[in-house]
């Protein structure tokens, strides 16, 4: 949560359309939207915030989301942070499953993500 007590997502996102889609339909879910476009920024800012929700790619530069990943799962402080994979590779999304909240494939649509970050809840 923030301090506004708007809940907090992290879009890590290298591809800046993809990220505004992302962002904007997390943003008509009301949560305030941060994006991040490489792996080493995005771990630098979850040392400092605890989101509510991640959107994750997982091909990133620097850090990929894998590791951002298995960052999110092992810290305690993030334990409630919801993780959407946002992936165009099925196969390495697959194998994640379980450890994500959730696994979209790309193309992801703005509804389909503000429908489902709607469904989740804060």
């Amino acid at each position: 949560m923030t301090e506004s007590n708007i809940p907090l997502a992290l879009i890590i996102e290298d591809d800046p359309d993809a990220a505004d889609i992302f962002a904007a339909a997390v943003r008509a879910a009301e949560y305030e939207t941060e994006i991040i476009v490489s792996g080493s920024k995005a771990l630098d800012r979850l040392a400092e915030v605890e989101p509510s929700l991640v959107i994750l790619d997982l091909h990133l530069p620097q850090v990929g989301g894998e590791d951002i990943l298995k960052y999110i799962r092992s810290e305690s402080r993030l334990e409630k942070t919801r993780v959407i994979i946002a992936s165009a590779d099925p196969r390495t999304a697959d194998m994640l499953y379980g450890k994500a909240t959730l696994v979209l494939i790309k193309p992801i649509s703005f509804t389909q993500l503000r429908n489902l970050v709607n469904r989740l809840g804060k």
